[in-house]
């Protein structure tokens, strides 16, 4: 059987940043076939009319699909599955789905319809990524403009739900599986610090919490999770049984868009071979918690194998397997660590060669 497309689901409010963060995957997605689904409202079609003029190459217009009958929880069955299908259907079908919810959407219902037979054997949910206005969230809206989220919300004849601003942002939290908080260069770095330890602790163990400026994440860090949601919904569980506001998405701050990945960095550790797979294993996941690495990958040499066991690693769940022989290749293990900018090199480099 064919491998499942992984999808993300890109969720958050209005303003929040998530059309600048998908806009900057797409520039940034180095030959890897992206298709967007984007929910929109009514007549407005701003995301969609913004993604699929953007000149980026191999963003062609017919990777980029809307839906604009209302809240995209609300309308799973008349709209996203058939979209899906649609889009599951075609020859040239893509390498990875990017789904940019309403910021009215609740993520539960549509992480759930994975599950329905129509798709389920095709595609799976790779993550969550919920955006938060890092400003907004800190001065305790939620929203840039709360106001402009309610006037939305009244434009969505189908939707069937009617709640608070902070208990949507709750559901939205409960959901992820990463927790991106843009427009963290309008934050000090005392604020933003405590805006992240804020919601590392109100979400699941195992989320992961990044900020961002301009929406500028490397693509190693958004997609590849690996999750699979659709199969994890108890952990996952609205923490309110409604829905919420609408979105489009986007007018960011006017900053230039040269942060690139400054925020963030990686580097190689190589080292010896090893002896015990699931020793290593254990130990890598000890460094991962506590230097908070976001993502590790790459490949060891195991003494008296034949063949190379790779390694990939989402927070501390660690994925490994023997892949192929060595032929010709040094049997050498090298680790690619990437994580938020300051990590302190010399002691990760230490301590997965002990």
């Amino acid at each position: 059987m064919p491998a499942k497309i992984p999808a993300t689901v890109v969720t958050g409010f209005l303003g929040a940043g998530k059309t600048t963060l998908i806009r900057h995957m797409l520039e940034n997605a180095n030959g890897k076939r992206i298709a967007l689904i984007i929910n929109e409202f009514g007549d407005l079609g701003v995301d969609g009319g913004i993604l699929k003029g953007c000149g980026i190459e191999g963003c062609a217009e017919e990777d980029v699909m809307e839906l604009s009958n209302g809240c995209i929880c609300c309308t799973v069955a008349e709209d996203f599955i058939p979209t899906m299908q649609k889009l599951l259907d075609r020859p040239d079908a893509p390498d990875h789905i990017v789904i940019e919810t309403s910021g009215l959407a609740l993520p539960q219902p549509l992480v759930r319809a994975f599950n329905w037979p129509e798709i389920s054997t095709r595609v799976t949910v790779d993550g969550v990524v919920t955006v938060v206005d890092g400003k907004a969230v800190v001065e305790g809206r939620f929203a840039h403009d709360v106001a402009a989220v309610d006037a939305q919300r009244a434009l969505d004849d189908n939707l069937d739900h009617e709640t608070p601003l902070s208990e949507l942002f709750e559901d939205q939290i409960a959901c992820a599986d990463m927790i991106v908080v843009n427009k963290a260069d309008l934050l000090g770095e005392e604020e933003a610090g405590a805006l992240v330890g804020r919601l590392r602790a109100e979400s699941r163990d195992g989320v992961q919490v990044v900020k961002a400026t301009m929406g500028a994440l490397p693509l190693d860090v958004l997609l590849g999770q690996g999750i699979g949601a659709e199969a994890d919904m108890d952990a996952r569980h609205e923490v309110h049984h409604h829905h919420h506001h609408d979105d489009e998405d986007d007018q960011d701050h006017p900053h230039d868009h040269d942060h690139d990945h400054d925020a963030f960095e990686s580097f190689v550790v190589a080292r010896e071979e090893i002896a015990d797979p699931a020793a290593f294993a254990r130990q890598v996941a000890e460094v991962i918690r506590a230097h908070d690495i976001l993502r590790l990958k790459g490949f060891a040499a195991v003494a008296g194998k034949p063949m190379r066991l790779t390694l990939q690693a989402v927070g501390p769940r660690i994925d490994s397997y023997f892949d192929r022989p060595f032929g010709a290749d040094p049997r050498e293990t090298r680790l690619v660590v990437i994580g938020q900018a300051g990590l302190d090199r010399a002691a990760i480099d230490a301590a997965l060669r002990a």
